[in-house]
């Protein structure tokens, strides 16, 4: 796992402004620029929609149901709202410089570019909560991500430290989708179905492990690691699947179908053997015979940003683009993926950017903030986003400068605010789920040769 700082550009200023979603986003909505987005109001400042009717707003999760109880986010304070681009720069630089080595500030991926231009680090979800372990002595860790990365740096962070995610509104829907109480039915349901989950067969495997995504509250990894499950990444899902398989008959996989569906047929799973879980149906909308015969039971879920990417987008790519490589997340429709050159992670996208020999075509299926940034750091190759409207994260694109200005600012003067914490009782079990991911490494690479 590579955990780096931003990095270097060769002219920070011009690299900044190809990278902008934002800045896309309002050169469109104006008609400066032709082009299309998914919704107008992303040009709007998140604090727009902290007052109004509870939801995940703009972007690529509108259309998803938010639970009643979400967190809310109070009123972003005028001076914030009010404040140019360059002076809500100036405050972020100065708060950091006042604060040294007292606050990391740690930025996932999918952030808008003017958040991820002040972030100490930068990477997927899990790779910033152990960004946040090097640098022990921090009192405050400030996460740009969303809701459940935040968790997950709580509990991988010491109990002095603070863990602050600037904008309470930063859910994530897909984790949303698995709640504990749903989760909780359909194992009583599969105790029903299977017998006593805690008996093992002749060869010691008992009838079903539960594995969650990192893409999940902190409830639902304590539920897992409560019930002898495992977390997994979207990098390590086959190695996590191998190690449930060893454990287990059948694997319970949320909150991601795509990524529990993509893995499994990847290492030879049926797809038959695959049967979806509806937790508002009996038995999921399975029959009983289908869940006895089923080796990966799949949740209802998915992530809104990786459904809106199709193989007819992929056939248009090839068709503009002789020579692309498409590459795409493994959080897409099974049929995206097949049609890919590549499937993987955040991470494993950048990678494969960073390696390639100049003058590279990528069609990258992810979040637009990752894309167009790596587009504007890589000029000597041509990447573009499969889906040609721009629509990013709903959740990620609550963060604004103006929210990081403000809770660093806040902690200048002495106060903590927007502070995520676990429970210690749902903790515990949590960090155990945790502990075996790490524990359940992927086998060393073959040495060949002499």
């Amino acid at each position: 796992m590579t955990i780096a700082p931003p990095p270097p550009v060769r002219d920070a200023g011009a690299t900044r402004a190809a990278a902008s979603v934002d800045r896309t986003i309002r050169l469109i909505t104006t008609g400066a620029t032709s082009g299309a987005a998914c919704a107008p109001e992303l040009a709007k400042g998140p604090w727009e929609f902290d007052a109004g009717p509870a939801g995940y707003g703009p972007g690529s999760s509108m259309g998803d149901v938010i639970p009643t109880g979400s967190p809310r986010q109070g009123r972003l304070p005028a001076e914030y709202r009010e404040a140019s681009d360059a002076e809500l720069h100036d405050r972020i630089r100065a708060a950091k410089a006042t604060l040294g080595d007292r606050v990391v500030v740690l930025g996932h991926f999918y952030q808008r570019d003017e958040v991820i231009e002040h972030a100490d680090f930068v990477g997927d979800s899990f790779q910033l909560a152990n960004a946040a372990l090097t640098r022990p002595d921090a009192e405050a860790i400030v996460f740009c991500g969303v809701h459940f990365m935040a968790e997950t740096a709580d509990l991988l962070s010491t109990p002095e430290q603070a863990v602050i995610l600037p904008n309470l509104a930063a859910g994530c829907s897909m984790a949303d989708m698995a709640d504990e109480s749903s989760v909780e039915e359909c194992w009583e349901q599969l105790a029903d179905l299977y017998g006593d989950l805690d008996a093992a067969d002749a060869d010691g495997r008992v009838p079903v492990i539960p594995v969650t995504y990192m893409n999940s509250s902190a409830a639902l990894k304590g539920f897992v690691g409560r019930h002898g499950g495992i977390v997994c990444t979207s990098s390590n899902a086959r190695t996590v699947l191998e190690w449930a398989f060893e454990r287990g008959q059948r694997v319970l996989f949320f909150p991601d179908q795509h990524l529990g569906r993509n893995t499994a047929k990847a290492m030879g799973v049926p797809l038959e053997q695959m049967p979806m879980w509806n937790p508002r149906k009996a038995l999921g909308g399975n029959t009983a015979s289908e869940l006895e015969d089923a080796r990966v039971i799949l949740w209802h879920g998915f992530c809104s940003v990786h459904k809106r990417f199709t193989v007819d987008q992929i056939a248009t790519a090839r068709e503009t683009h002789p020579g692309v490589q498409v590459i795409v997340h493994p959080e897409c429709p099974m049929a995206v993926v097949d049609a890919a050159d590549a499937a993987g992670s955040t991470d494993f996208i950048v990678k494969a950017i960073q390696a390639a020999p100049a003058g590279s075509i990528f069609a990258i299926g992810t979040e637009i903030n990752l894309v167009q940034r790596l587009a504007a750091e890589y000029p000597q190759h041509e990447i573009f986003c499969l889906d040609p409207v721009v629509c990013p994260c709903s959740t990620m694109y609550r963060i604004h400068p103006g929210y990081l200005a403000w809770v660093l600012e806040e902690l200048v003067a002495g106060r903590v605010v927007n502070r995520i914490t676990v429970p210690e009782a749902v903790a515990d079990p949590a960090r155990l789920a945790l502990e075996r991911m790490l524990a359940a490494k992927p086998p060393a690479p073959a040495v060949t040769g002499a």
